[in-house]
């Protein structure tokens, strides 16, 4: 009979080799909500949206919303942003980051504090995040 740290070991070497859904941000996924609101607790929108119905759970599409002064100042962005994983829109005025994970309130806190330090470096801004899935 297998112990139960061995039956643990078995259901996390499941999990990790779960892969993420192949979300890519081409505007044909739903928005199911986010926060624009820099005042607001990133823990607090997310509790709110579980609420609401929304599996954050599950992997999901988190996209930043960048306002950046120039087509150099994407490319700049697209570059650092790219050792974390996620991929760059350019938008007009800006850029979307994006990568699939599962939310939490402190990985949306720290990204969006990380996003917004960025995009003030570069003489923007970082607007806010939204999930889609």
């Amino acid at each position: 009979m297998a112990s139960l740290g061995d039956r643990a070991r078995a259901l996390l070497r499941r999990r990790k080799e779960e892969p993420l859904p192949a979300y890519v941000d081409d505007g044909t996924l739903p928005v199911l909500g986010g926060s624009s609101d820099p005042a607001a607790s990133d823990s607090g929108v997310l509790a709110a949206l579980a609420e609401s119905g929304v599996d954050v759970t599950r992997p999901l599409l988190v996209r930043h919303h960048l306002l950046l002064p120039d087509a150099s100042a994407v490319e700049q962005v697209r570059a650092v942003v790219a050792e974390e994983g996620y991929a760059l829109v350019a938008t007009d005025g800006g850029a979307r980051a994006s990568r699939v994970e599962v939310p939490s309130g402190l990985a949306l806190a720290r990204e969006r504090t990380r996003m917004a330090g960025l995009a003030q470096r570069l003489g923007g801004d970082a607007t806010g995040w939204d999930l889609c899935g």
